[in-house]
């Protein structure tokens, strides 16, 4: 049952195998809202994106999705914007993504952000269920959503899953992806999110931080060698970076740091398991907080290069060779 405390909202689970909290209004509102993607890169959260999509749903519903996990992103939302309500949602297994509570909470929302966490657990238990069948309504609506880390990973047609990762096993790195494209981490999956602005494209968090240029890379070579599109696109992007794309393609970088465009067609000339990955030209277009990006068009601000995978080792057509 739900119990109203305050301006706090908190659904029993008792039976059920989700957690729902909720502060401010309890009753939900109807807004216009603007469709629009918040895609951010991981590490601290920015006012600024969480602002950006506040003002696209029109001052209604914030939702925020995750598997598992606190509720801490209620009060930086409800402090930062003028919402009717903000929520969060724990979705922590498939029974927990049956239930049609969960799918009407999503459909009531105004706004939907997916929270960092595992991706895998978003894929195993969200993909095919309810959940997924709700958050592309929204989409259909002009519901604005967002994501960041794993909710940003999720965001693209392709996604890399980490399905394969095991328990206390280090994330996935470039040296290791680019060594063997076919090392037991890799792992690409498709369709959960219906972006018509995100087809043919696949993300990546954290990206200088972390170093996954090489294994950005390696995940759209082995999209293009399996022949499942003749071109695809890449978007990493940077910690504490965001890339905030409205609904007509364009786009704003805002943060401390960048986003890495990419485009590559046709078969690489080298994909085989065990060995290392031979893959280009990639072009890119590196775009720096304050810069745009039309992902229509894929063109904008920035100097377009190209990257060159030769026996497992990155380079660019930039001054020095350098892929950052």
């Amino acid at each position: 049952m739900a119990v109203w405390c305050g301006s706090l909202v908190v659904w029993a689970q008792g039976a059920k195998p989700f957690r729902y909290v909720r502060v401010g209004n309890a009753a939900d509102v109807a807004a216009k809202t603007e469709a629009g993607f918040a895609l951010m890169g991981g590490g601290t959260d920015l006012d600024e994106a969480f602002r950006w999509m506040c003002a696209h749903s029109g001052g209604g519903d914030f939702l925020i999705l995750r598997s598992h996990g606190g509720d801490e992103y209620n009060p930086y939302v409800q402090n930062l914007c003028h919402v009717n309500s903000v929520a969060t949602l724990e979705i922590p297994s498939r029974a927990a993504a049956a239930d049609p509570k969960v799918a009407e909470m999503i459909g009531k929302a105004e706004a939907i952000f997916i929270a960092g966490g595992d991706q895998a657990e978003y894929i195993n238990w969200w993909k095919g269920t309810p959940v997924e069948d709700a958050l592309n309504a929204a989409i259909r609506r002009g519901v604005p959503e967002g994501g960041t880390s794993a909710g940003l990973a999720v965001q693209g047609e392709f996604i890399y899953s980490a399905q394969n990762d095991g328990k206390d096993e280090e994330n996935l790195s470039s040296k290791a992806a680019l060594a063997d494209p076919f090392q037991h981490q890799v792992v690409v999956v498709r369709g959960f999110l219906e972006n018509p602005l995100m087809a043919d494209t696949i993300t990546d968090s954290h990206f200088v931080k972390r170093d996954r240029m090489g294994r950005l890379l390696v995940m759209m070579a082995r999209v293009l060698e399996d022949g499942q599109v003749k071109e695809l696109k890449g978007m990493g992007i940077d910690q504490e970076t965001a890339v905030l794309m409205e609904g007509d393609g364009t786009t704003t970088v805002v943060g401390k740091g960048a986003a890495y465009f990419l485009r590559a067609s046709g078969k690489p000339a080298r994909v085989e398991k065990g060995e290392a990955l031979e893959f280009g030209p990639v072009s890119a277009v590196k775009v720096v907080a304050g810069g745009s990006f039309d992902v229509r068009a894929w063109r904008g601000d920035g100097v377009g290069y190209a990257y060159t995978v030769k026996s497992g080792v990155v380079s660019s057509s930039r001054m020095g060779g350098g892929i950052y």
